[in-house]
């Protein structure tokens, strides 16, 4: 049964946003499951198809505000002993314009703007040689309501992205990066072929089916030189 809020005497866009909350699975799994977010299920699925995610890894998460996509990341890096998690195992770092709550076994960067050569530099303190194995881009500009400013508004994050990893990933690493679909698209596309073996366009569940939105993903990163 559709649930409704009563009493409520905002707009009327608040209210349909509060509404599609409430009637939301993902938004009720999401608390059932002690993830900050719905879009943890999104990565969810991803991993779960495409296996992008192993115990012992290090992931860079940009845009990772308010936390839900780390939240899946540290749990898949751990890797499990006799006796329980080995929480030394893998890293996971966690970087956002906003500010983000603390999660246990991430190194998080809050109030940082990825895109700047003075995080990616922190960044790169924290690897201290090391290269990563996935890095995940959930980063989106504020929408203006135009959808094509917007679509090449996250068109460059994306390319700053594609940019990073091609310093930081390992040989056979992986890049799931999200855009909202649109002229730059194949743009995009061509860029990572030349990167990666397999590129796919990926929409999982969790992600609404009126939104443009799709995720980018390379698999086994190729440009690494031994």
């Amino acid at each position: 049964m559709k649930i409704t809020p009563s009493n409520f005497k905002g707009k009327q866009s608040s209210r349909d946003w509060i509404e599609r909350q409430m009637n939301d699975p993902y938004v009720r799994r999401a608390k059932e499951e002690n993830y900050r977010c719905r879009s943890a299920f999104k990565l969810t699925e991803i991993d779960g198809n495409y296996k992008i995610i192993k115990p012992g890894d290090i992931v860079i998460d940009c845009g990772a505000c308010p936390g839900s996509w780390s939240q899946v990341a540290v749990e898949r890096i751990r890797q499990k002993g006799k006796h329980g998690y080995d929480d030394n195992q893998g890293m996971v770092i966690a970087i956002d314009l906003q500010d983000i709550e603390p999660i246990d076994g991430v190194t998080v960067f809050p109030k940082s703007d990825f895109t700047t050569s003075e995080t990616q530099s922190k960044i790169l303190r924290v690897l201290d040689g090391r290269h990563a194995n996935v890095v995940l881009s959930d980063m989106a500009p504020k929408a203006s309501g135009n959808r094509e400013h917007d679509h090449d508004a996250i068109f460059q994050l994306c390319l700053s992205v594609l940019k990073f990893s091609s310093h930081v990933l390992d040989s056979g690493g992986h890049v799931v990066c999200k855009l909202w679909d649109g002229r730059e698209t194949n743009k995009i596309k061509e860029v990572m072929n030349r990167m990666f073996t397999t590129v796919k366009t990926v929409k999982p569940d969790a992600s609404r089916s009126d939104s443009a939105e799709i995720f980018l993903l390379g698999q086994y990163y190729k440009l690494r030189k031994s």
